[in-house]
């Protein structure tokens, strides 16, 4: 199945993995509790970086993204700065 006209379905079949980890964030077995909730943690550090690297791409202020986290300036900035931007900018 395709999700868009550029995207194979593993964009769908990433969805459903996401909703059976969080699923399983909720287990009363510690282990597969524990297991999930650092897998959560592990996809919301890749989205974060994910978006503040299309942020910054765009032109956004360190202070306008740490304003849309709720963090302080400095603390997205000696997070986020060291990684790479789109090439050319």
């Amino acid at each position: 199945m395709w999700v868009d006209r550029r995207l194979p379905s593993t964009y769908i079949d990433g969805m459903s993995e996401t909703t059976k980890i969080a699923s399983q964030a909720s287990s009363s077995d510690p282990e597969v509790g524990l297991r999930s909730v650092a897998a959560l943690r592990r996809l919301v550090e890749q989205l974060e970086a994910l978006q503040v690297r299309n942020a910054r791409n765009l032109g956004w202020s360190w202070q306008s993204i740490a304003r849309e986290l709720k963090v302080s300036k400095q603390a997205v900035h000696k997070k986020h700065a060291g990684r790479r931007l789109r090439p050319g900018r």
